[in-house]
């Protein structure tokens, strides 16, 4: 099946951003590995980078009071301080001349575009397994360096799970739905932009 028969097909929101994103998510990931993140240590900064930025620009949705009601443990699932963390024990630099976030804690976002770049944070923490383990070949783990990997108490895909019951318990409309799809596309296509500066 084609992605437009999918996205039809598609029962839940969460399934059909899956299906509205899969070509835009399948090119970040080749891209991702294509820039050998694990294969040092460097290179790895260079991911925590990429890492940093993105998680800057959607740290204001984590403190959101209206998101907050909608999604569980949303506060709990901030990884922007982990990944700072993260950077501080590789004895990495701050970053420098950072343009405005995508979004700021005072600023009240719609909340279908809201959800979308949240689905691709959220996800981006199920798939992490799999990266934790390539760091931790790079003496990295859960206290040091890759924090912001490591797996929910939990479990990952039970943090998962509870997010994507909240989504689909959001109960949009068409058009509202569209902004979540546009917003999780927009949400990699920013991630893809840093991917790109970091490994170019």
């Amino acid at each position: 099946m084609n992605a437009m028969t999918d996205l039809a097909n598609a029962e839940t929101l969460a399934k059909r951003l899956k299906a509205g994103t899969t070509q835009t998510h399948e090119r970040l990931d080749k891209s991702i590995m294509a820039g050998r993140p694990f294969e040092d240590r460097e290179r790895y900064g260079r991911f925590l980078e990429v890492q940093q930025r993105f998680h800057r620009d959607i740290d204001g949705l984590y403190q959101r009071p209206e998101l907050a009601q909608r999604l569980p443990d949303l506060e709990g699932r901030r990884r922007l301080a982990a990944i700072e963390a993260d950077r501080a024990d590789l004895g990495l630099a701050a970053l420098e001349d950072l343009p405005p976030p995508a979004f700021t804690a005072d600023e009240q976002p719609d909340l279908a575009t809201a959800l979308g770049w949240l689905y691709v944070a959220e996800g981006s923490n199920l798939g992490a397994a799999f990266l934790f383990k390539a760091a931790a070949k790079l003496g990295l783990g859960e206290t040091f360096g890759a924090r912001h990997l490591a797996g929910h108490p939990d479990g990952r895909a039970a943090h998962w799970r509870q997010f994507t019951a909240a989504l689909d318990a959001a109960n949009l409309d068409a058009a509202a739905e569209a902004r979540a799809i546009a917003g999780a596309k927009a949400a990699f296509s920013q991630v893809q932009a840093y991917v790109d500066a970091a490994f170019r």
